[in-house]
């Protein structure tokens, strides 16, 4: 008999039972954590993902269209048509759609041109390419100190400050930005070929 009693099982007399404080405590910890989760997620793509970037500006090719200025016979009267192949690198996450840009050309300081491009889409993580056709003021060009050892050396050194008005594009995210870019570009008037270029661009919101 006394077998048999140690061989049976004895149940507890106090189940351990969870009472609704300690649900509570650990619902609002559940809580707690994923709202610090969601939080942390949200700040760590702000400052990645949905970070606006500098736009990468490149200029492919300068070519001169009418006007006399290949060497010290320069005519002051006629204007200068220049056509600027230019490439704009989106680095961000989300397209960036812009309006109408601005540019200003500035020789030896003093502006001498100015150019209108159309609007336009660049993809996220891609390049566009586009053509803006300038027109230089020679009556500008005959104030620039420089312009005869200029012409006498074949290069031309120039300085664009372009702006372009816009909304970038992240997932959900619109952000209207204005991107502006300046470069300083080296032409040989006589190959037509770019020596040496150097741009710079922020991005204000």
């Amino acid at each position: 008999m006394a077998v048999k009693d140690q061989a049976q099982s004895i149940a507890p007399e106090n189940p351990t039972r969870i009472t609704k404080p300690t649900r509570r405590c650990c619902s609002l910890l559940c809580f707690l954590g994923t709202l610090l989760t969601i939080t942390t997620l949200i700040i760590i793509l702000i400052f990645t993902v949905f970070k606006v970037k500098n736009p990468i500006m490149t200029i492919n090719k300068i070519q001169l269209g009418t006007g006399k200025a290949t060497g010290l016979d320069f005519v002051p009267e006629s204007n200068i048509t220049m056509s600027v192949d230019a490439s704009v690198k989106n680095p961000n996450e989300g397209g960036f759609n812009f309006s109408n840009t601005t540019s200003s050309i500035f020789y030896d300081g003093i502006m001498v041109g100015r150019a209108y491009g159309p609007p336009g889409w660049v993809p996220a993580q891609r390049s566009k390419r586009m053509n803006i056709t300038v027109e230089i003021v020679a009556a500008s060009l005959v104030n620039a100190p420089n312009l005869i050892s200029d012409l006498g050396l074949g290069l031309f050194t120039m300085d664009s400050y372009t702006r372009a008005p816009g909304i970038v594009k992240l997932i959900v995210v619109k952000k209207s930005v204005v991107v502006e870019m300046n470069c300083t570009v080296t032409f040989n008037i006589t190959s037509q070929e770019i020596q040496q270029q150097q741009c710079k661009s922020r991005v204000e919101f």
